[in-house]
């Protein structure tokens, strides 16, 4: 009997999710059938796809939230698509587990139905959401407690888990309660095979002698506000010879415009919004050092960012906060700024990579090497596939600890 997986994500559209992507694709080739259900998005409009042997469906979404309410909306409106096209493709394609993609952490109420066929359920841990919350609103309100119990209650009805890192690995057996074999690390490598050094363009450096690279989400946690006054601290210190080349889209994008207006840098930052992986490669590789200026919290403490080890690829020396999984990744191909004298520190270190060449090289083929070695994508395949090996072996029901204080029968 062929195994059959349906893959739901909400965060972002499929392909552009890297990550759910080559999920998918390694499913793929080891002979699973693959359905993946995500959003529509920019460059990603059409409602069905079949991409590498891979069905793909995508349903409308309003527009991205940027408060408690507008994720509220935009969650209840995901959901509601999320149900209709599951019973579409489960009578269609059929499917024995569904794996959803937080955040956020409510896609185990479309899997609680079909648990009554016999279909299993892998919770793919991609954000610790009731940290992620406090990061953007520094509070423990009624939303806060909802973030916590949807984790709980995602962890309780999966079958299996799959973690980004153990610090997340962590949470779901501390937080979730789960037995830690049935959480596998599944780690956000970059693949080696499409995601590689180009040929540097210096007319990318905007006439300036340096370039500083960021890629990521453009939203509260990821220090871009931080990475501002970094640039505007160096533009005081008379130094008018670096360029800084932000790449992504997100909420707070429009709002980062505006700033660079108000802080008058147009002539130091641009922002490129979402560009094609073939842009993204050529400013990365043209940059002489790439950052990371994710803000210290608990949320990004805990948490990997696939731009580290995509930065590491490419052999580019980072700056960035001194974070317990940041550090992880990146050992010796980053330096790391203080948590606390945060912008003077951060640019210092920045200033520092750029006037010894030396040292870049050094810590870029550090970098390249370790991704090499142990973080490409690649090395994360065997533990996804253990996972849904996991998953398939398991019985209908099986104890477990229960997160909300008893020992019972899922």
């Amino acid at each position: 009997m062929k195994k059959k997986v349906l893959i739901i994500v909400e965060n972002l559209p499929v392909p552009f999710d890297g990550r759910v992507w080559k999920e998918a694709c390694s499913l793929r080739k080891a002979a699973y059938e693959v359905t993946v259900l995500c959003p529509k998005g920019k460059g990603y409009e059409q409602g069905y796809e079949h991409l590498e042997g891979i069905h793909i469906y995508r349903y409308p979404m309003p527009k991205e939230g940027n408060s408690p309410l507008g994720y509220l909306w935009e969650y209840g409106c995901a959901l509601f698509w999320e149900f209709l096209y599951s019973w579409w493709i489960y009578f269609r394609r059929g499917f024995h587990v569904i794996q959803g993609c937080n955040p956020p952490d409510d896609i185990f109420l479309v899997a609680l139905f079909f648990r009554l066929f016999g279909v299993k359920y892998i919770f793919d841990h991609h954000d610790a959401n009731p940290e992620l919350y406090l990061s953007k609103y520094q509070r423990q309100d009624v939303f806060y407690k909802t973030q916590i119990w949807l984790e709980k209650l995602s962890f309780y009805f999966s079958d299996v888990v799959m973690s980004t890192n153990n610090s997340y690995k962590d949470i779901a057996v501390r937080r979730g309660g789960l037995a830690p074999e049935d959480v596998l690390v599944v780690r956000n490598g970059p693949d080696l095979k499409t995601f590689k050094p180009v040929p540097p363009k210096p007319d990318l450096k905007h006439g300036k002698r340096y370039l500083v690279g960021y890629v990521g989400t453009m939203s509260t946690q990821e220090g871009l506000d931080i990475l501002l006054d970094v640039a505007d601290h160096i533009k005081r210190l008379g130094r008018t010879d670096v360029h800084f080349t932000c790449v992504g889209g997100g909420p707070g994008l429009a709002t980062l415009r505006k700033m660079i207006k108000d802080k008058n840098l147009s002539d130091t930052v641009n922002f490129t919004g979402r560009i094609p992986d073939d842009q993204l490669l050529d400013i990365l590789c043209t940059a002489d050092v790439c950052v990371n200026p994710d803000k210290p919290c608990e949320m990004n403490n805990i948490s990997t960012m696939i731009k580290i080890t995509e930065y590491m690829a490419l052999g580019k020396p980072i700056v960035q906060f001194d974070l317990k999984e940041g550090r992880f990744s990146a050992q010796e191909a980053s330096l790391y700024s203080s948590n606390d004298n945060q912008v003077a520190d951060f640019a210092d270190k920045i200033l520092w990579l750029l006037e010894h060449s030396n040292e870049r090289k050094k810590m870029g083929e550090f970098g390249r090497r370790r991704v090499e070695t142990e973080l490409a994508w690649e090395y994360s395949v065997d533990h996804l596939l253990t996972a849904y090996e996991r998953t398939f072996s398991k019985k209908a029901a099986r104890g477990r600890k229960d997160t909300l204080g008893a020992t019972t029968q899922a």
